[in-house]
C-alpha cells in the first residue's frame, strides 16, 4: 500500500473512513432521508432540499439549545433559512423575531420576510428620540409591500410604549406572527455626552474640580485632575457611600442636553427588554468579531430573544481567536464553564489551545556599567490556521452549512471567465520601465516598508489610471539625523488621458455585446479616490453613447437599493462602484452581467 504524500492526499485515500468516523461521532440533527414537518409546505416560497434540510436542523437545535448559526455562501439562501427555522420551530404559534441586519439590507428583510412567509406583519425600528426631521421616520413604523417596494404604512409606536405594554399586552393588540428589523448602525446610536464635574468656589478646595456627588476633588494617585486630563475620555469614580459599608459607581459625564436628544435602541432593548422576542437574528456575524459598538450590540441582541441565530458566509476569516468574542457574546456561559475570561488573556489562550502562535525569541549582548549580559526579547504573534478540535467543539453542534454547489442543479447557468488583454505599446514600455526603476530602489532599501506598499498601490493602479501619479516617495530613518528623510523611488509617466487603451477598449466592446442581448452591466472599480478610475470610465462610456450610473460611498448605506431601482427607472445601461459598496447582500438581478476591472493587466466579467 502505498503511503499518502501529503495531508490532502490522506484525506482523499481514506474519505470514506473519515466521512463514517465524523457522522459517528457528531450525528446529524436532520438526516437528508429524514421527513420534514408540514409547516415547511406553508412556506410561500419553496426552499431547496438542502434549504430546507438546514430549517430543520436548526429549528431540532433550538428544541435542546437557545443558540444556531447558519454558515452559507452569498446566494445560497441564509435569509429564507431563518425565516423557515422561525416557522418550523414554533409549531404554528405566532412569531415574534427581532432581526438586526446591515443598514442597505434591512428593507430587503422586510421584502423577502412578506415573500417567505404568509400573513406576517413586519416593523422598522427607526430609531428611539425626541423630536428630529418630520421628513425622516422616526420609532417604530410598519412597512408593507406594495408594487416590489417597502412603504411604511400601519401601526406606529415605541420601543417605550412596547415596554410598557409587555408581551401579553402585545398579543392582544397584534395576534399575527410579526418580524422587527433594524439596521446594525441605527440600533447602536446613541446620545452625545459631555464631561460633568464642578469647579470649587470657596472653601478648602477652592480652585479644584469635584466630583457633583461626592463633594471632593477628583483625584487620581492623589494627584488632582485639571480640565486637561478630561479630554475625550469618559472618567468615572468609584465613591464609597458616607453611610459607610458600600461603594458605588459616580460617571464624571453626562448626556448633552444641547445636541440630540435619544437613547441607542439596542441599548434600551438590553436593560428593559430582554426575552422579549422568541427569536433573535444577527445578519453577517462576522462584521460583528470586533471590539465595537457594533460589536457589543450583539450581545444585547442574544439577550433579547428567546432563541438566537446567527447568519454569515465567512465566520472564521483565518485567525482561530477571529470566534472568540463572537462565542463569548451568543454563549457566554459555555466559554466561562471552558475556563476562558472576557478580554485580553482569554482570547491568548483560546489562541493557543486552537490557533497557531509563533514565538521569536531574540538574545543580543550588552555591556552594563560593570558587566556583560544577554538581553533576551521574547515576541509573541498569532498566525493565520485553526485547529479542527475548534470546529468540533464549537462550531459543528450547532451550525448548518450550506454552500452554491448544494443547490446549483436549481439555479440559473453561472460562467465565470478571465479576458486577459495585453497592454498597448506606448503603455507596456513606460509600464516596464516604471517596474525596473522600482525593483532596483526595491533591493537598494530592501525591507523598506514604504517602498513595498509605493510599488503594489502603484504597479496595480497606475495601468487602469496611467497619469497623475507624479514622483513616487520613500522614507526611511536616518541614525545620524534621528529623522525620517524622504528619497526617490521613480518617477512615473503622463500618458495621454484622451487615449483608449486595450482593456478600456476590451471592457467596452464586452459592455456593447451584453447590451445587444439586452443585458444591464454592473462594472466594479478598485480605486476610487486619489486615482479615480470610476471617473475615467465614466467619461469613456459617455464618449461611447453608454448611460452610466455612479454609485458612490457618500450614498447613505440604507438607501443604496433605492438608488439602483432609481437608476433603473432612468434607463441606464451600466452602474459602476467598489465592490465593497455592495459587498453583502443586495440583490443585483437588474444587472445580468458583472464586470471587475482587476488592478493588473487583465479584467474580469462573469
Amino acid at each position: 500500500m502505498q503511503l499518502p504524500a501529503n495531508i490532502p492526499s490522506y484525506l482523499q485515500m481514506h474519505a470514506a473512513e473519515l466521512g463514517q468516523r465524523i457522522l459517528e461521532s457528531y450525528p446529524p440533527l436532520q438526516g437528508a432521508d429524514d421527513a420534514l414537518s408540514p409547516l415547511v409546505s406553508r412556506m410561500l416560497r419553496r426552499p431547496y432540499p438542502a434549504q430546507a434540510l438546514a430549517i430543520m436542523g436548526i429549528s431540532k437545535r433550538w428544541q435542546i439549545a437557545r443558540n444556531a448559526n447558519v454558515i452559507a455562501e452569498c446566494g445560497a439562501g441564509k435569509t429564507l433559512i431563518a425565516l423557515g427555522s422561525m416557522l418550523v420551530h414554533s409549531a404554528g404559534r405566532p412569531i415574534c423575531g427581532l432581526v438586526m441586519a446591515p443598514p442597505h439590507l434591512v428593507e430587503k428583510w422586510a421584502r423577502e420576510t412578506f415573500l417567505t412567509l404568509p400573513q406576517m406583519r413586519v416593523f422598522l425600528i427607526d430609531d428611539m428620540r425626541n423630536g428630529g426631521n418630520p421628513r425622516e421616520p422616526h420609532g417604530i413604523n410598519e412597512v408593507r409591500l406594495r408594487h416590489g417596494a417597502i412603504v411604511r404604512e400601519g401601526l406606529h409606536t415605541t420601543l417605550s410604549e412596547l415596554r410598557r405594554l409587555g408581551r401579553s399586552g402585545w398579543r392582544q393588540l397584534c395576534p399575527q406572527s410579526s418580524v422587527w428589523c433594524v439596521g446594525r448602525e441605527k440600533a447602536k446610536l446613541s446620545y452625545f455626552w459631555e464631561h460633568c464635574y464642578l469647579k470649587s468656589r470657596s472653601g478648602r478646595y477652592r480652585g479644584a474640580l469635584i466630583n457633583p456627588d461626592t463633594g471632593c476633588p477628583i483625584e487620581t494617585d492623589g494627584v488632582r485632575l485639571t480640565p486637561e486630563d478630561f479630554d475625550k475620555k469618559r472618567l468615572h469614580e468609584v465613591v464609597e457611600d458616607p453611610k459607610g459599608g458600600r461603594t458605588k459607581y459616580s460617571a464624571l459625564w453626562q448626556a448633552d442636553r444641547t445636541k440630540i436628544v435619544r437613547m441607542a435602541p439596542i441599548e434600551y432593548i438590553g436593560r428593559f427588554m430582554q426575552e422579549w422576542w422568541d427569536y433573535a437574528i444577527a445578519d453577517e456575524l462576522h462584521q460583528l468579531a470586533n471590539l465595537t459598538a457594533q460589536g457589543n450590540a450583539l450581545g444585547v441582541l442574544a439577550r433579547a430573544g428567546k432563541r438566537f441565530l446567527g447568519l454569515t458566509g465567512t465566520l472564521l476569516s483565518g485567525y482561530a481567536d477571529d470566534l472568540f468574542n463572537t462565542l463569548f457574546r451568543t454563549n457566554a456561559k459555555g466559554m466561562l464553564a471552558d475556563g476562558y475570561d472576557w478580554g485580553p488573556a482569554g482570547r491568548e489562550r483560546f489562541t493557543r489551545d486552537f490557533g497557531v502562535i509563533e514565538t521569536i525569541e531574540r538574545i543580543s549582548a550588552e555591556d552594563n556599567a560593570c558587566s556583560k549580559k544577554a538581553k533576551r526579547t521574547v515576541t509573541v504573534k498569532r498566525k493565520p490556521g485553526a485547529s479542527p478540535l475548534l470546529f468540533g467543539k464549537y462550531l459543528m453542534d450547532h451550525c448548518a452549512f450550506v454552500g452554491l454547489e448544494d443547490i446549483s442543479a436549481k439555479l440559473p447557468t453561472y460562467r465565470e471567465e478571465v479576458v486577459p488583454v495585453a497592454m498597448d505599446e506606448a503603455l507596456k514600455t513606460a509600464y516596464e520601465q516604471m517596474e525596473e526603476e522600482i525593483t532596483a530602489c526595491l533591493k537598494e532599501h530592501h525591507g523598506n516598508h514604504s517602498v513595498v506598499s509605493t510599488m503594489l498601490n502603484t504597479l496595480l493602479g497606475w495601468p487602469d489610471h496611467p497619469y497623475g501619479f507624479g514622483t513616487l516617495y520613500g522614507f526611511e530613518f536616518n541614525p545620524e539625523t534621528k529623522c525620517r528623510e524622504r528619497f526617490v523611488i521613480a518617477e512615473t509617466a503622463d500618458l495621454d488621458t484622451s487615449v483608449m487603451y486595450a482593456k478600456e477598449r476590451a471592457l467596452i466592446s464586452e459592455i456593447k455585446a451584453q447590451l445587444a442581448h439586452g443585458r444591464k452591466c454592473q462594472i466594479y472599480a478598485v480605486y476610487t479616490t486619489k486615482h479615480d478610475v470610476i471617473a475615467r470610465l465614466e467619461a469613456l462610456m459617455h464618449r461611447e453613447g453608454i448611460r452610466v450610473g455612479i454609485l458612490r460611498a457618500n450614498v447613505p448605506t440604507h438607501k443604496r437599493e433605492a438608488w439602483y431601482r432609481e437608476q433603473l427607472r432612468r434607463g441606464i445601461d451600466v452602474a459602476i462602484c467598489h465592490p465593497k459598496i455592495v459587498e453583502t447582500g443586495l440583490d443585483l438581478f437588474a444587472s445580468s452581467s458583472s464586470l471587475t476591472r482587476t488592478p493588473c493587466k487583465r479584467f474580469a466579467f462573469v
